[in-house]
């Protein structure tokens, strides 16, 4: 009877050490694909909004020439659009209220072939040079706390040429011709878009430019295409890859992706234990019949043998049922979207998902290796069981 309520014992672990297998596979691979997503969407957004590649000076007048460096810029066959930018800080008003604003002064021609900028318009259009007073568009957020819309009159406050207390900043009306959202809220908070040479005279950078914004046909060829481009120029120009423009966030994205799988992996390494607790009490009940193994001729290496593949099959058993689940549920938000999202904070309708294949290999990897791993010290203490001892004592 104590036999019978101790093998139900043992059997209640064996099954608890699969479902703990099982439950950190499909967590695990649950949340690398989440993260996949929103790593992926966020990149889409900044590319969305910035360009994959940036060509500056070290010099603080920026690029003065800046017409014959975009025509040798378009020379490199992996470049699809160039466009010069300004970035500029000064401060918006409207009645009473003012705002503090990043401004980006660009080319209405080419801004198109660098930024999704006219597919990310919510109100209004793109409408940068126009008879009379010259456009302006806002980013949603900072129109918001302006409370102004389309048609209506801002006037921008440039400190450029400011040098003491007596002097006076750089005053300049606009006409809001839009509004954009390009789901990144540092975007939509703060940044302003003008026409490049209406910046020019705002911030009074005489035909100067700070660099040129550069598209390549394949943005994952970025360090490439920079060290060509840098080659074309002298020490004084740089470039920088639309990794580097971000390198904190992206680098904290990758952190944080393995900070979950670090921790996520517990749940399998404590599913470890319970194995290596399971094979012990086998190896504690199944003494004598161990032992009559052994002076029939059994090996040592047979007997660690079945403790270690009883180990692997729990390990390979938890491993698919976690995978096929962790598969199902990210396939079912892919493509029935179970967890919405307010698409008016997030700009996103639905938890973003993607899976990798790489991801799962790695998750079942680990399932299986850590199984087996606990399955290792029962195994060698079984087979260095003494047969004359097992007997006598089972």
């Amino acid at each position: 009877m104590r036999a019978r309520s101790h093998g139900g014992f043992i059997s209640l672990i064996t099954y608890l050490s699969v479902g703990g297998v099982t439950i950190g596979t499909a967590a695990l691979i649950i949340v690398l694909s989440v993260m996949n997503g929103f790593e992926t969407e966020v990149r889409a957004r900044i590319l969305g909004a910035d360009a994959h590649l940036r060509l500056e000076s070290f010099k603080p007048d920026g690029l003065p020439a800046w017409q014959e460096a975009r025509d040798i810029v378009k020379t490199v066959p992996e470049v699809v659009g160039v466009s010069p930018f300004i970035f500029e800080k000064g401060m918006v008003r409207v009645g009473k209220r003012s705002e503090a604003a990043a401004f980006r002064g660009m080319d209405e021609a080419t801004i198109g072939q660098v930024s999704d900028l006219p597919q990310h318009m919510r109100l209004g259009e793109l409408e940068l040079t126009r008879d009379g007073l010259p456009g302006i568009v806002l980013g949603r957020f900072l129109a918001e706390r302006l409370d102004v819309v389309p048609g209506d009159t801002v006037v921008v406050f440039s400190p450029a040429g400011v040098t003491g207390p007596l002097s006076t900043p750089q005053v300049k009306q606009f006409v809001l011709t839009g509004t954009f959202q390009t789901g990144l809220f540092e975007f939509d908070d703060v940044l302003a878009y003008m026409d490049i040479g209406t910046a020019q005279k705002v911030f009074l950078r005489k035909d100067n430019v700070d660099g040129l914004e550069i598209k390549i046909a394949d943005m994952f060829k970025a360090d490439q295409v920079r060290d060509e481009i840098e080659a074309k120029f002298g020490p004084d120009l740089y470039v920088r890859t639309w990794y580097e423009l971000r390198s904190t966030l992206f680098s904290w994205m990758k952190i944080e992706k393995w900070m979950w799988t670090t921790v996520l992996s517990i749940i399998i390494i404590v599913a470890a234990f319970n194995i290596l607790s399971t094979l012990i009490m086998v190896s504690m009940e199944k003494r004598r019949d161990i032992g009559i193994l052994k002076a029939m001729g059994a090996r040592d290496k047979d007997i660690a043998a079945v403790f270690s593949l009883q180990g692997l099959i729990v390990g390979v058993s938890g491993a698919i049922l976690g995978t096929l689940i962790g598969f199902a549920v990210c396939f079912g938000q892919q493509h029935y979207k179970w967890i919405a999202l307010p698409s008016d904070i997030y700009f996103l309708d639905a938890l973003p998902v993607k899976m990798m294949p790489f991801d799962f290999l790695i998750v079942i990897v680990i399932a299986i290796a850590l199984a087996y791993l606990g399955s290792l010290y029962p195994a060698r203490k079984a087979s260095q069981l003494s047969p004359v001892e097992a007997i006598r004592e089972g």
